[in-house]
Parts: structure tokens; sequence; C-alpha cells
């Protein structure tokens, strides 16, 4: 339920644009007494045409034009990054007033254009060989500032590229698998999918859209009540029980078996097939008894393997598996008849990999501001 704001409330506190749905949107202008079809003629502004300016929203009367630009918050980010890979892949380190940041990622595939975004400032996890969970979560993000991750990738994309259509570029794909567990910040994150895949708003299709976890078995299964086609990835990164809580430390949380029984459910309610995320790496999971192992835990779900090769980072023991290694694992999983890819690594000349951009422009931002020596 929206409660109505006075004039004062809504000049001291504008509401996010970016995390609100259609109709919550709809039921605001009319009770800051204008009429419906202006909500649709702003998203139009915004997610059609990705202008943020009140001014240029020439079909908006100067009246309406003062009133929204009291009451709503179009996106308040700063770039503090902004980087492309030799293979196209393009990467932001965005900043909100108050100092939260998040890194977002456009992949570029074919017609494809996936964003991958941030839920959480930092990371809970802890992933041994992350960047992202190294100094720990700092905060969660809100659905507005998920949202505005996209839009900052479609307004790059509508500057620089048109599809054969001769149409700009738009994300049509999302994941969530930048920094942070999105099932930890579960209320925002479903509503930044809810905005994301409204029709009078981004108009992404739910099957389009992946959540990425390392395992929250409630939130899981509350995942699969949401009457949403949403693809479900598990980062699982080991083959069992004993090396994943070396490897996680969020894994002494909750079991494999409970994992996977919440894996079980999610394809049973939805009919989706599970993927499961795998980090390769080099002499620590990626022997032939890992991947038989790993078989044998696929067996027991309806799942496919995504086999993805580390990126190194800077501090860490972790190495970048042997290419023969990585074959003969996936051919390992195959033989045993299990679906299984090996993910193209992107952007690795720009510190693409969860959490590497942040944790590499702070460190210069530290080294910058440190007293010289004497």
């Amino acid at each position: 339920m929206i409660v109505p704001m006075s004039d004062t409330q809504a000049k001291n506190c504008p509401v996010d644009f970016l995390g609100l749905g259609s109709d919550q949107f709809d039921t605001l202008v009319v009770e800051w007494g204008m009429p419906r079809f202006r909500a649709k003629q702003v998203r139009n502004w915004v997610y059609d045409k990705l202008v943020l300016d009140f001014d240029r929203m020439s079909n908006l009367s100067k009246l309406d034009r003062e009133k929204l630009r009291e009451r709503i918050d179009l996106g308040q980010s700063q770039t503090r990054a902004d980087l492309t890979s030799q293979d196209g892949t393009q990467k932001l380190l965005l900043e909100w007033p108050g100092g939260a940041q998040a890194e977002t990622v456009m992949i570029p595939d074919g017609d494809r254009r996936t964003a991958c975004v941030s839920s959480q400032v930092g990371c809970p996890v802890g992933c041994r060989f992350c960047a992202s969970g190294l100094e720990g979560v700092k905060g969660n993000l809100t659905a507005a500032q998920i949202v505005e991750q996209v839009m900052q990738l479609n307004r790059r994309l509508s500057a620089k590229s048109k599809n054969p259509s001769g149409k700009p570029e738009r994300i049509n794909h999302i994941v969530f698998m930048g920094m942070g567990e999105p099932l930890a910040n579960y209320a925002n994150v479903m509503q930044a999918v809810r905005v994301l895949h409204d029709p009078g708003c981004l108009n992404i299709s739910a099957r389009k859209i992946t959540i990425s976890t390392v395992g929250v078995p409630v939130r899981m299964k509350q995942l699969a009540e949401e009457d949403l086609p949403l693809n479900l990835a598990i980062s699982l990164h080991a083959p069992n029980e004993a090396l994943r809580r070396e490897l996680i430390p969020w894994a002494e949380h909750f079991s494999m078996d409970e994992i996977l029984d919440a894996a079980r459910y999610y394809f049973q309610k939805t009919g989706r097939e599970i993927t499961f995320e795998y980090i390769l790496l080099s002499g620590v999971n990626d022997r032939p008894e890992h991947a038989r192992q790993l078989a044998q835990v696929c067996r027991t779900v309806r799942a496919n393997v995504n086999l993805l090769r580390y990126n190194e980072v800077e501090s860490l023991p972790y190495e970048r598996p042997k290419n023969d290694a990585v074959i003969r694992f996936q051919e390992t999983l195959r033989r045993a008849g299990i679906n299984a890819h090996v993910r193209k690594s992107r952007g690795r000349d720009i510190s693409a990999a969860c959490g590497q951009l942040r944790r590499r422009e702070n460190q210069k931002l530290i080294q910058l501001n440190a007293p010289a020596s004497i």
C-alpha cells in the first residue's frame, strides 16, 4: 500500500521512481492531482527515450514538470569508473550519495545484451576466492539502485549502437551475479525484478532474468512461490560439504542437502531447470574426482552445469586452471550424462569479475590520500 505524502513530505523525501512498478506510479500521480495518463508519459520518456531530465519532457505541462521534479527522483548515481574490454564487455562502477557503490557489467553475445547487476554493497558470503566479500557487506542496494544499473547500461548502449532494425540496443537479459547475495536482500531484489519485468517499465521477460544464489533455502522456496518463471542459479563451487565449507564460509549456515532440497522444490513448483555455477580453481576443485562427485550431486536435481575459469584476484592465492583441466572436467561430467558448458571468460582486461573494479578503484583512492613518507 502506498501512503499519500503531503507536499512538505514529498519535497523533503522524493520517491525513487526507478523502484516503482507502473501501477504504483499511476497511483501516486493521481494522488498528486495529475491525470493518470501523465504517469505513462513519464515512463515513456524514462524507459523508452532514456530521458532523465524533466525539462526535456515536452508533452508535460510546466506545472506538472515542477510537481514531479519536487516529488520523484530519477536516479542519483555518479560513475566512478567506466571501462570497455577488447571483447566488448563494459563495466561500470557506480556510486550514490552516502557512498554506496556497486559494479554492473554489460556482456554482449550475438544479439544478446546481458546486464550483470549487483544487489548489495560488498557481499556477506565471503567466498575465499572472490573480491566482492573481502571487506564484508556494507549494506543492501534499494530496488531503484538495482534498476538504475540497467538504466545506466541502456543509456550507454543507446548512445553508441543500434540493432539490425535500426533501433537503439537495450539490455534484454538480466543476471543477478554481481556483488552481493541476492536472496539476502530479497524484498529489494524482488521489487527490482518486478520493475524490470513490468511491461510498462523495462519489459524484460522473466524467463530472461536469472537469480544467482550461494544457497538460502527458505528464500529459494519463497522464490518458487512468486509465480514468475525466473531462472535460478546456485553457486556451488565444490562437490562436497567439506570443500564447500572451506571455500565458502557462508556454507556453515546451510548444508548442501538443504540447498539441494530447496532446488528440487523450485523445479517442482516452476518447471525451471536449475543451473549450478562452478568456478574452477586450479588444483583446488578441478580434479577428476571432483568432477565425478559433482556428477553424483547433479543426478539428484534437474540441473545443468556452468563451468567458469577463475579470474585471478590480486593478493588471493588461487590460480586460473589450465585449459586441459577444464576440458577434462567437462568431459567427465558429460560422460556421466550431465549437461555441462564452459562459460566464456569476458572482460578479464577490465577487472570484470565480481568486486575487482570497486576494490581496485578504492585502493587507488587510499593510495592517493595516503600521507607521503618522510
